[in-house]
């Protein structure tokens, strides 16, 4: 049997879906010892200039992807995929949900000061958040987190990858309007 042809197949079939080391040490009855050399071997031929696509680890999973070096020409064929981007405000609920996590639309909604019901639902269609569970707050609303969909969608290996927000400082209101009417009278 040769291992390296029956990973590439097994790459090929999982798809977006993509497959972890620990899967495929079950399915091909190896250690980890043994696939890396194969995986090592087929992710240095995909990186050959002559190959349209590479082997990338994206959500804790190995995935068949295509180079970005060509991606002027995949745009143009998906360019339908393209116009349905997400929106700013979908950007907004989505993030809010990705740096909270497990959080309940409500939550959502108050962190934006408008209801998020539409958007978490076309996130929810677009398989970029999922539902995680209940909450126990009264009502029991569903918590919500983001998938390796959307892992996949950023290029993010892990949701630690997220880029860190910076804290935003309290301001002490009293000393902002003295400065500011002392500003006003100097000039």
């Amino acid at each position: 049997m040769n291992l390296e042809a029956v990973i590439e197949g097994i790459l090929f079939l999982k798809g977006d879906e993509g497959v972890s080391v620990e899967e495929l040490i079950d399915l091909l009855n190896v250690d980890e010892k043994t696939l890396v050399p194969y995986l090592d071997k087929l992710k240095k031929m995909y990186d050959e200039p002559n190959h349209g696509i590479k082997i990338d680890y994206l959500g804790g999973k190995l995935k068949l992807t295509t180079k970005k070096e060509h991606k002027e020409y995949y745009e143009r064929l998906t360019e339908e995929e393209i116009s349905s981007t997400l929106s700013p405000a979908a950007l907004e609920a989505l993030a809010i949900i990705a740096y909270n996590q497990p959080i309940t639309r409500i939550k959502v909604d108050e962190i934006r000061g408008v209801s998020s019901q539409h958007l978490v639902r076309k996130l929810l269609l677009k398989g970029l958040i999922k539902e995680m569970g209940k909450s126990d707050q009264p009502g029991r609303p569903n918590l919500y987190g983001t998938t390796s969909e959307f892992l996949d969608y950023f290029g993010l290996k892990t949701i630690n990858d997220l880029p860190k927000i910076e804290e935003p400082t309290e301001i002490d209101e009293e000393t902002n309007l003295f400065e500011s009417k002392y500003k006003e009278i100097e000039e």
